[in-house]
């Protein structure tokens, strides 16, 4: 599995984290960014790494910031992308049963490491219910795009 990464200059140590746990279990990571402490505008690195999953190129997608607000903001943007801000584990677990969400975010001033880690892990290894009443739903929202 593919995973786009991205964050700004609040979240750099927890996305280097987070590549790094996910390196270790046989992931493939596209990191789209930030690089550097210098400061930096959310957009730049969150709309690339959905936009990856948006078109397929990666199969999920994760963005961080200081909040995770603002790199949330600018997913939802990208049409085709349902991203989810978390910051527990049922939510996490939630998300993925009920909303089949393909992009996470994590606020790095919210989320200590250790939680982010075990966040991640719960999304990524959760599958989508495919029950009817929440693909309907889903279909719902997918709409209001058009």
């Amino acid at each position: 599995m593919k995973i786009a990464i991205g964050c700004d200059h609040g979240a750099l140590a927890l996305k280097e984290a987070v590549i790094a746990h996910l390196t270790k279990k046989g992931y493939e990571i596209k990191d789209f960014g930030t690089y550097t402490l210098d400061s930096c505008d959310y957009p730049d690195f969150a709309a690339p790494a959905a936009k990856a999953v948006a078109s397929g190129e990666c199969d999920k997608g994760i963005v961080l910031c200081t909040t995770g607000i603002g790199v949330s903001i600018a997913a939802n943007k990208v049409d085709g992308i349902r991203r989810a801000l978390l910051s527990d584990v049922m939510s996490a677990r939630m998300t993925r049963e009920h909303n089949d969400t393909n992009m996470m975010a994590i606020g790095a001033g919210v989320v200590g490491q250790m939680l982010a880690l075990e966040i991640v892990d719960t999304w990524l290894g959760t599958e989508f219910s495919h029950n009817e009443r929440h693909q309907r739903r889903i279909d719902k929202v997918m709409a209001l795009e058009k």
